[in-house]
């Protein structure tokens, strides 16, 4: 009598088209848990990269003005420093902690004999008041000549700041004096703008830690507008035609 081999009798139990055994007790198949670590790991991949994007213009800026960028006692010689508007106290008479330690600092740059002029550039009609006639009337209280202080009313922000100071008044190489937060920044608009600029940090006594908290975090959403003003090369809000002012305070 021939016998006919079953042909599941060498096969595996469970695949002889039955049933699989039950798995033991606290066992998983491993495929959903390699399936969760490659999702991770995608998830991981793609937030690294939107972090990079959005971070790209700030470590532009960071690159542009490194090596520019100067402590008060290594602060380079210029003819002019510009000092960038802030936010002045109640009364709009008197400069905020942000805006009195970059006047301060000005004033030291000209008594020392490393600038000679100061371009105060800001808003005239500022929601705190008149940043201009504030800026001015303190240099001059610290004891810098009124006759070396020029005042840019439509520096309305760091873009307008610097290109105005390059096609308006001239100045081809300065210092820039700001707090460390916002100095790179504005050396990469006035260096991109053809202006010579090293900055020069300035103190914040009395800054709260949220202001500078608050402050820091805007620079990254601020690089993407320094990218975009370039890039356009914008007029400023206020277009003017060359003012020889600066530079007769300088030969003053």
């Amino acid at each position: 009598m021939t016998v006919t081999p079953d042909p599941s009798a060498s096969l595996p139990p469970g695949d002889a088209g039955g049933p699989r055994p039950a798995e033991p007790p606290g066992h998983s198949s491993p495929r959903p848990a390699r399936r969760r670590r490659r999702l991770v790991q995608r998830a991981l991949v793609v937030g690294a990269g939107l972090v990079l994007l959005l971070a790209a213009p700030a470590l532009w800026v960071r690159a542009n003005s490194a090596g520019h960028l100067h402590p008060y006692d290594e602060a380079p010689e210029a003819p002019v420093v510009i000092v960038f508007g802030a936010q002045l106290a109640p009364g709009g008479t008197q400069p905020m902690p942000f805006l009195k330690g970059r006047l301060d600092v000005a004033t030291q740059l000209v008594k020392d004999g490393k600038a000679s002029a100061v371009l105060v550039s800001g808003d005239r009609a500022g929601a705190s008041g008149d940043e201009i006639a504030a800026m001015t009337a303190y240099l001059v209280a610290a004891g810098v000549p009124a006759e070396h202080i020029v005042g840019d009313p439509y520096g309305l922000d760091s873009y307008d700041t610097c290109k105005r100071a390059h096609d308006v008044y001239g100045v081809r190489r300065a210092l820039l004096v700001s707090q460390s937060l916002h100095l790179p920044r504005a050396v990469t608009l006035c260096r991109r703008l053809g202006i010579d600029a090293s900055g020069v940090a300035a103190r914040c006594d009395g800054c709260r830690r949220v202001t500078l908290a608050k402050n820091t975090a805007r620079e990254v959403p601020a690089a993407w507008k320094v990218a975009y003003d370039l890039v356009t090369a914008r007029p400023p809000a206020v277009s003017s035609a060359p003012d020889p002012v600066l530079q007769q305070a300088l030969d003053e």
